[in-house]
Order: C-alpha cells, then sequence, then structure tokens
C-alpha cells in the first residue's frame, strides 16, 4: 500500500475477507487455541463467573419514572437474561418508593409493553436499541437488533391489545420519535458504511417503501439523528461531526412542515437546544467558549446573533449538560476532573451544589421528564458505592434514596478504600488516578494492580463501581483507573490536548501513571496489568510498543489498532466521521503522525508481556480484522514466549455479548488470563 510515496507491505491484509471460508477458519483455530492453553483455567472461570452473577440481585427493578399519567419501570425475573418493560397508571399521592414496593409484591394494573425474555427466544444476539410511547399512551414504537451490528429493525404495537402492526422498519440507527399527532415518527436510516444519514417520515399503518425523507446529510464527517425537546412541543433534527453541529426543527404537532434551521452550521462551532416556554436554551461552545457555556434566545427568532447568556463560560469549568424545570435549571459541571450539580432557581433566591463527599466519585442527571416539580432524580456512584438513585428535593435541599444497587453476599463499602492520586506527566501537567483497593493494603509494591484506560473522544472514564472488579479486589489487587488527556475530565483543552498531533499525550500519559503507582509502592513491573476496550485499546496497543516492560499483560478489548489502514479506508463505519479526532492520513502530516503511533503498524522484534485479545466477527465499530491482524503480526515478530490469544465472539459486535449474565463469562475469562500468568 503506497501513499505519499512511502510504501506499507501488510501481510494479513485477507483477514478483511469476511466471507472467505479460510478467514472464518482462521478465527476458529485462534478461539481453540485459546481454550486449550487456558482448559486449565476452566474451574477458575466458572468459579469468577459464579462469583460475580452471585452478587447480583435475582429480581431486580428499576426506579420508576413518572411521565403523562404512568410509572415506566423495568423489571427482571429470576434467571433472566432480558428484563420486562413495564408501566402502570400513576395515581394522586404516589411517589417512587411506594410503587416500587407495590410492584414486588403485586402486579396488579401492571402492562407489559415489551417481554425481552420472550423476545429474545432464538437470538445468540438481543438488544432493544430503544422505546417510545405516542403521546396518547396508545402505541409503542420500538427498535431490535438481532445481529449486533447496531442496524435496529422498528416495530410498532398497540399497547391494550398487544397487536403488531404489520410494518417493520430495516437498518435504523434505532432511535425513534412520535410526532403529537399520534400517528406519524420520525426515525434515522443508515448507509452502506452504517453511518446515520438519513431522517425519514413514516405513518403508522402505512409501507415503509412510502416512507418520505425529511432530511438527507451528503456530508461524509456528519451523523443525522431525531430527537423531541423536553417540552414535547418541537422535534428536531441533530446533525453532529466532531467539531461541528447544526439543528433543524419543527412544530411537534405540525409533522408534514419543512424542517428549519436554527442556526446555520460554522466550522468549530458545537451547540445543542432544549426548549422551556418562549425560549430555546443553547449549550455552546461559541464565541471561543471552549469548556461551553448555556444561553437562550426568542423562539422565533433562533440566529446566533439573537443569543444571550445565562451561565458564561469559565476557564476552570466545563459545562457537559444542563435540565430545566419550572423554577430551576440544573446544571452539570464538570471541575478538577469531578462531576458536580448545580442548582439555581429562576428567581436568583438560590444558586448552590449538591454535596457529595467522597474523594472519587460520578453523578448524573437521571430520567427528569417533567417540568412541574421541585424534584431532581439523579445517580450517584464511586468505586466504593454502588449505583445509587436519589430524589433531590430542591427547594429543602434535601435528598432522598430511593434505590441502592443491591449486592447479594454481605458487601460492606467501608471494607474497601478509594484514593484520588495526581501522576506528574509530560509537559507538566497532572494526570488525576481514581483508586480503590481492600481495607489493609499495605504499599510495599508487591500488589497486583489494573491500570485501566481510554482517553478519546472526550469521553470522561469516571470512577465507578463495579460488581465485577470486587473479584479481583478481593484477591488483593488494586484497580487504578487513568484520566488520561483525549479524554475531559480537566476541560476541553484535556481533551484537545489527547487527539489529532497530540494524540501521544495519552499514551504518555498512561505510562507516567503506572510508574507513579510502582514509586508510591501501590505495585510492580511484574505484577502491573494495562486493559483498555475499543479506543483504549489502541491506547493499551501503542503503550505495548513504547513500554512493554512496564506491564506483565495487557487486556485489549475490541481494541482499535490498525489505525493507518483504517484511517485510509472511507467504506469503514467511523471513518469519514474521525477525520477531526485521529486526523485525515491522507494528509501526509496526519499520516506520518498516525503511522509514528499506530500499534499494527509499530510491532517489533521485541518483548511484549503476555496478552489477551478480544474481537467480535460482527463489529460495527472496529471491525474483527484489526485486532485479528495485530496477533498475527505479534506471533510472527515478539521474541518473548509470552502467551498471546486472540478471542473472536463469532456471534457479537462491538458490544460483546448480551443479556444480565452472559457478558460476565468473558470477564471472568480476562479474571482468569490476569491470574494465571501472576502464577507462571
Amino acid at each position: 500500500m503506497t501513499i505519499h510515496g512511502h510504501t506499507r507491505v501488510d501481510n494479513y491484509y485477507w483477514l478483511k475477507e469476511r466471507e472467505n471460508p479460510e478467514v472464518i477458519d482462521y478465527l476458529k483455530a485462534e478461539n481453540t487455541y485459546l481454550e486449550a492453553m487456558m482448559k486449565h483455567t476452566e474451574p477458575l472461570q466458572d468459579q469468577l463467573f459464579k462469583e460475580i452473577t452471585g452478587r447480583i440481585k435475582q429480581d431486580d427493578m428499576s426506579v420508576p419514572v413518572k411521565h403523562h399519567g404512568y410509572w415506566y419501570y423495568t423489571r427482571f425475573e429470576e434467571g433472566m437474561e432480558y428484563p420486562l418493560y413495564c408501566r402502570k397508571p400513576a395515581k394522586a399521592g404516589d411517589n417512587p418508593a411506594i410503587i416500587s414496593n407495590e410492584v414486588a409484591h403485586s402486579s396488579a394494573d401492571e402492562q407489559v409493553l415489551l417481554d425481552g425474555y420472550e423476545m429474545s427466544k432464538g437470538y445468540a444476539f438481543f438488544d432493544v436499541g430503544g422505546y417510545s410511547i405516542s403521546p396518547d399512551n396508545r402505541l409503542i414504537a420500538y427498535s431490535i437488533d438481532t445481529v449486533s451490528r447496531r442496524q435496529y429493525q422498528i416495530f410498532f404495537k398497540e399497547i391494550a391489545s398487544g397487536k403488531m402492526f404489520s410494518e417493520v422498519i430495516q437498518n435504523t440507527s434505532g432511535n425513534m420519535v412520535w410526532a403529537n399527532d399520534n400517528k406519524t415518527v420520525f426515525y434515522s436510516v443508515k448507509d452502506e458504511s452504517l453511518r446515520s444519514c438519513r431522517i425519514m417520515r413514516h405513518e403508522i399503518g402505512t409501507d415503509p417503501k412510502d416512507d418520505v425523507e425529511v432530511y438527507y446529510e451528503d456530508d461524509a464527517t456528519f451523523y443525522a439523528f431525531v430527537s423531541k425537546t423536553k417540552s414535547e412541543k418541537y422535534i428536531v433534527i441533530i446533525l453532529e461531526s466532531t467539531l461541528t453541529s447544526e439543528i433543524r426543527f419543527i412544530d411537534a404537532g405540525r409533522p408534514k412542515d419543512e424542517f428549519r434551521v436554527f442556526n446555520p452550521r460554522q466550522h468549530d462551532l458545537l451547540y445543542g437546544v432544549g426548549h422551556y416556554g418562549d425560549y430555546f436554551y443553547i449549550l455552546t461552545n461559541a464565541d471561543g467558549a471552549r469548556n461551553y457555556k448555556i444561553m437562550r434566545t426568542p423562539v422565533g427568532a433562533t440566529e446566533k446573533a439573537n443569543w444571550e447568556e445565562v451561565i458564561a463560560h469559565r476557564e476552570d469549568v466545563l459545562i457537559e449538560d444542563y435540565d430545566i424545570f419550572n423554577d430551576f435549571l440544573v446544571i452539570e459541571e464538570r471541575c478538577q476532573g469531578l462531576v458536580n450539580l448545580r442548582v439555581m432557581s429562576w428567581d436568583g433566591k438560590t444558586d448552590h451544589y449538591i454535596n457529595f463527599g467522597e474523594p472519587a466519585y460520578t453523578v448524573e442527571t437521571s430520567a427528569n421528564p417533567e417540568f412541574d416539580t421541585h424534584q431532581l432524580r439523579y445517580i450517584y456512584t464511586s468505586m466504593t458505592t454502588p449505583a445509587t438513585v436519589y430524589q433531590y428535593d430542591m427547594v429543602e435541599k434535601k435528598a432522598e434514596l430511593l434505590k441502592r444497587q443491591e449486592v447479594v453476599g454481605g458487601f460492606n463499602p467501608s471494607d474497601y478504600v478509594t484514593e484520588r492520586l495526581m501522576a506528574p506527566a509530560k509537559g507538566g501537567v497532572m494526570v488525576p488516578i481514581s483508586l480503590v483497593y481492600r481495607k489493609g493494603l499495605v504499599k510495599n509494591g508487591e500488589n497486583p494492580l489494573v491500570l485501566y484506560g481510554y482517553g478519546s473522544y472526550g469521553n470522561s472514564m469516571d470512577a465507578y463501581f463495579s460488581i465485577s472488579r470486587l473479584s479481583l479486589l478481593d484477591r488483593g489487587f488494586v484497580w487504578a483507573i487513568t484520566h488520561v488527556r483525549g479524554g475531559e475530565e480537566m476541560g476541553r483543552w484535556w481533551y484537545e490536548d489527547g487527539k489529532l498531533l497530540k494524540k501521544k499525550n495519552t499514551f504518555t500519559d498512561f505510562i507516567a501513571c503506572g510508574e507513579y503507582l510502582i514509586k508510591e509502592g501501590f505495585t510492580n513491573s511484574r505484577k502491573m496489568f494495562a486493559m483498555g476496550g475499543s479506543a483504549g485499546g489502541l491506547l493499551v496497543g501503542a503503550v505495548a510498543n513504547m513500554a512493554p516492560e512496564l506491564f506483565r499483560g495487557i487486556v485489549a478489548q475490541v481494541p482499535f489498532v490498525d489505525v493507518v489502514t483504517t484511517m485510509l479506508d472511507d467504506s469503514i463505519p467511523l471513518t469519514t466521521g474521525e477525520y477531526d479526532e485521529w486526523g485525515n492520513p491522507n494528509e501526509k502530516e496526519y499520516y506520518d503522525y498516525i503511522l509514528s503511533y499506530s500499534p499494527y503498524d509499530n510491532v517489533e522484534a521485541k518483548d511484549y508481556p503476555a496478552m489477551f485479545v478480544s474481537t467480535g466477527l460482527h463489529d460495527s465499530q472496529v471491525q474483527y480484522w484489526e485486532p485479528a491482524k495485530w496477533v498475527a503480526k505479534l506471533r510472527e515478530l515478539k521474541a518473548d514466549d509470552n502467551p498471546l490469544y486472540l478471542k473472536t465472539d463469532m456471534d457479537y459486535g462491538h458490544g460483546g455479548a448480551s443479556g444480565r449474565f452472559e457478558p460476565f463469562h468473558e470477564v471472568a475469562m480476562e479474571y482468569a488470563f490476569i491470574l494465571d500468568i501472576l502464577e507462571k
């Protein structure tokens, strides 16, 4: 392959031939080898799987959410991989805790909207992409993926009778919204590269072949989705690329109107909109507000010239989201890597933050579909606190615990310690690390440790609770989440400092975190494991080339490792939409830079750590051949005799197995790999 006067020879390019029986045989042979080499760990895998799933409450349900006169929730019955999607009529004086108790003891008045358990039968993979209820509460539209390629079919059903409508819409992104006439649905369709690019209008009871295209996005770097404002007054088309966005909208009561442009797209201008009363509210980076600010504009004058400031931009605070109520504005802010919830009243009488009291945690507003309430629903978790749903009275400033994820078997948060450290890295930056370990751990440099990272797309990797992680913590492990550049933990600049021609900062930050934890006595290079998935797989893949001596082993989950070849192939999903993330290698400057770190292109004849690499045959985000080629090249060149395994899920895609329990088989295998390597 020659470009820019440079030639690369790819001996494993043939693995891209998905329909070639030799390719399938090759992947199956790798699976057979993995099974043989890890045969002796099967009792441990079984033990780990039973440990993890044994902590999960079998008959569980979500906290009900009230909307349009009904309480909506999901619930599991014992042994079920998939939930029941349900609702109950709301009565005066109801509260979520009482409804949860009623459901636990009686299913009276319950309507089962979707039975995931029954619907999944016969499929190796099953996923409900989403569902939407018609404004009159009679009909449900829902989307299903049974292949794991994130190509969803949309179905329609009458709730009371259970009658299915005959039409099925193919190849959608899985999201859909109802117009207020209770018969019109808008949805988005994907092209051959799986880019969501076309917005369609469907009328219930008609042939989808007759659906009307209301918008087509011809810029291959943009994606198109459809949504509805919280007020349910407007239907919104969201057009997004990495650096630029555009909104188009219509009155939800007039579905055949032509969509109007909210504000024409301008390069480097990102904005999203919500609606309340006479105004649209806008979260935007306009006018150099790289950490974002909140603006508003009258409904009849949406162009940028009419926007007025509500919450100003601050250099040290990133505004991530907001939610609007009749009397309050709630803002999700990130400062020094931690999310805060700020509650402001419209009358200016109160402006306060909710106190969470832990050094490392994550919090986000939950489902809050109603304007006329003083109750804010939010979800809180930390590395020692299971996911917890609170209802916060914004007037009384008091939080009521509605539900905490139950950990079966006597879990006690006080048995574990969480810390937040800052590791010095290149450029003089300090990189946050969130850690958790069992109380009593001695920092003598002899503890096994998993170093986890992601560092791309501005996705912040927050401190969160994991029910499976306990199996390693209880075996003396430290679990460390690195908040490396490429995420947005420290603000928008943190993201910008870890992308494009600064991407290597992500990798050197991760290495610096590992070196710092060794220096601080948490572990040593013989007992430290790197782990990351997707773009996090790119991270650990690059680190494997840059600092292989730092780690005993690496777990690379669906890793994005063949970066140059993929970014030169615009027929592959995600490629064109990600030029602003990685750079376009059709330009020599970006080609040279990406080539300098691409894990596949930089494999050398040297010692590497033990590696466990996973992929899915139907992966739509990172094609299976990337990890397969990487492992093949490592087998050819590496000079060590450390284990190297490739696991290909032949039935699954990017997210692995579906269901409530099935995914933990792979977790158990990864943990068994780590524990086995420590014994060698």
